[in-house]
């Protein structure tokens, strides 16, 4: 982004730091890529949403666009977290640690209640009055019966945790080393298995799908273990750091792996002894489930971070205007997208064609109206 922003989405960098056009321009198309990954669930994917006009099924259009939802899954949320680790310890430097919670209660606190108790009961409102009811009956129901809906912006509401944890680690002497050399190769695989080993406990108890305080854990062992990285890595510039032969490698690790949780998938379902929901438990696709996604997202993380950066040296007015808006996007993508697959759901084509139009117009308005929004006075102050 263009200018300082302290969320996940845009954290403020020492003053004295460039931007970094590449890291930019990778959270915008990310942003992007989260209204897909939400379309997709529209149309057949598998995970939850606002809206469904198609539900998961074993329709061929179904399982791709659920392979698409799981292999996102796997690496773009914690890429996410990854980003906002790595610009917290500049955003604390900058503002020193008082300023630092001021400004997190403003840019992540201030969105997370508007969502919760605005955003999200709207966009549950058009959901339910898709099926005929009256729109603003069901939104009276909606904020006496459940006032507060988090939806994505779960997302923020666990920055603020983490961030909370960042400044306590600060708090006891820690900080982040500016010699931390990059993690070995050997690092990078003890840490895959050992956030594969603590997912699989998590969905023990919460397996995917279940929340605590509107939180999937069962998917927040990447999600610390990134964050965590990213703050470590912050002042010894990992990120545009990435050995080449490194990011290579783990790609190639990605590769090798993509396949082996949706081969499992289709033979658990015909051998009873391997069968059981890979959403958690003790079974095999469960087991194989957390180990596989770490070892797909590391690859596809550090190609993406390597990639970006050297595509993206400078942004131009396109990237610089769509980097600029990504968090805005983040926040007001649901009601937008609930309400573009509403008004196409009339249109006859197949599940995948739709998911591409509806997908293309929600993201190109989510854009524009983000660009339009963030001329209101104050507006650019929070977001």
């Amino acid at each position: 982004m263009v200018t300082t922003e302290a969320s996940s989405l845009a954290v403020a960098r020492p003053a004295a730091s460039p931007r970094n056009g590449g890291i930019d321009a990778l959270r915008a198309a990310l942003v992007g890529l989260v209204v897909l990954h939400h379309t997709a669930l529209t149309y057949g994917g598998t995970g939850a949403w606002f809206y469904r006009e198609i539900e998961p099924s074993s329709a061929p259009s179904s399982l791709l666009l659920a392979l698409f939802c799981t292999v996102n899954q796997a690496y773009f949320m914690g890429l996410l977290f990854l980003i906002a680790g790595y610009f917290t310890p500049g955003a604390v430097d900058r503002h020193g640690v008082a300023g630092f919670i001021r400004e997190r209660l403003i840019r992540l606190g201030l969105p997370l209640l508007v969502f919760g108790f605005l955003l999200g009961p709207v966009t549950v409102a058009m959901a339910v009055a898709a099926t005929g009811r009256n729109f603003f009956t069901v939104l009276w129901l909606v904020w006496n019966r459940v006032p507060f809906i988090p939806g994505p912006l779960w997302f923020v509401e666990a920055l603020l945790v983490f961030s909370a944890l960042y400044v306590l680690w600060l708090r006891v002497g820690r900080t982040p080393s500016a010699t931390a050399a990059f993690p070995s190769n050997r690092t990078l695989l003890l840490a895959a298995i050992a956030t594969g080993a603590a997912a699989f406990l998590l969905r023990l108890v919460w397996p995917v799908g279940a929340t605590f305080l509107a939180l999937q854990l069962g998917y927040f062992a990447s999600y610390a273990v990134l964050f965590a990285a990213g703050c470590i890595g912050a002042r010894a510039e990992w990120l545009e750091r990435i050995p080449a032969d490194q990011a290579a490698l783990w790609r190639r690790i990605a590769l090798a792996v993509l396949a082996v949780f949706p081969v499992v998938v289709v033979v658990a379902a015909r051998v009873p002894v391997l069968g059981g929901p890979p959403t958690g438990g003790l079974n095999v696709p469960a087991a194989v489930y957390a180990f596989w996604e770490p070892f797909v997202a590391w690859g596809i993380i550090m190609t993406l971070l390597v990639v970006f950066q050297r595509r993206f040296a400078q942004l131009d007015a396109f990237w610089a205007a769509a980097s600029r808006r990504a968090y805005l996007v983040y926040i007001i993508h649901p009601p937008v997208l609930v309400a573009v697959s509403l008004l196409l759901r009339g249109l006859a084509a197949p599940p995948l064609v739709k998911f591409a139009v509806t997908g293309s117009i929600a993201v190109a308005l989510c854009f524009l109206l983000a660009g339009l929004l963030l001329r209101v006075p104050g507006l650019r102050r929070v977001v």
